[in-house]
């Protein structure tokens, strides 16, 4: 069963904290650009986008990333066909900008270290920082973020689901024991 331990408010309010940390962090936001990891990293990058909108009076791209294709950990790698990418091409030019890469949870890594490849056969970014809703632990790569709405402690048998009204209808982050 699973049990709500972040409202939808209090992620609002975690989203508008990373949306300040943000503005502080960077000395002007005119080569900024969000890159939304699919599926709910997409929707977390455009709140994003829209505060800093209402906050600083500018606006943000935001491009949304799909790295299936990238995850070492989903497919079997064939080195005999040429893989084919899932996701359309930014329709952001990365090249020279700060890129903040979006998403949800912040797990393993490894959907971030898919994410970073993925990037680099974009496009070549001046810097890229990582912006992750909730930090849950258990790295297994050398993954640190940049800015973390939650940490949230939780032990490898449970699961972070987060829900977002664009996608889910509703709104909350929830663990659930496996």
């Amino acid at each position: 069963m699973a049990r709500e331990i972040v409202d939808g408010s209090s992620m609002q309010r975690a989203l508008t904290r990373i949306t300040y940390e943000i503005i502080e962090q960077n000395k002007g936001v005119d080569s900024l650009v969000f890159v939304g990891i699919k599926t709910r990293g997409i929707f977390l990058a455009k709140r994003l986008a829209k505060r800093l909108n209402q906050l600083e009076n500018v606006n943000v791209p935001v491009a949304d990333l799909d790295v299936s294709l990238y995850r070492d950990d989903r497919h079997v790698p064939d080195n005999h066909v040429e893989p084919t990418v899932n996701t359309k091409e930014l329709d952001v030019d990365i090249t020279d900008k700060h890129v903040i890469l979006v998403d949800d949870v912040l797990f393993t890594g490894r959907t971030v270290r898919a994410a970073l490849d993925a990037l680099m056969d974009m496009g070549r970014p001046k810097r890229i920082s990582l912006a992750v809703l909730v930090d849950r632990g258990h790295r297994e790569l050398p993954i640190r973020p940049d800015f973390v709405g939650k940490n949230i402690p939780t032990s490898s048998s449970e699961t972070v689901h987060v829900a977002v009204e664009e996608y889910d209808g509703h709104e909350d982050i929830t663990i659930d024991r496996n």
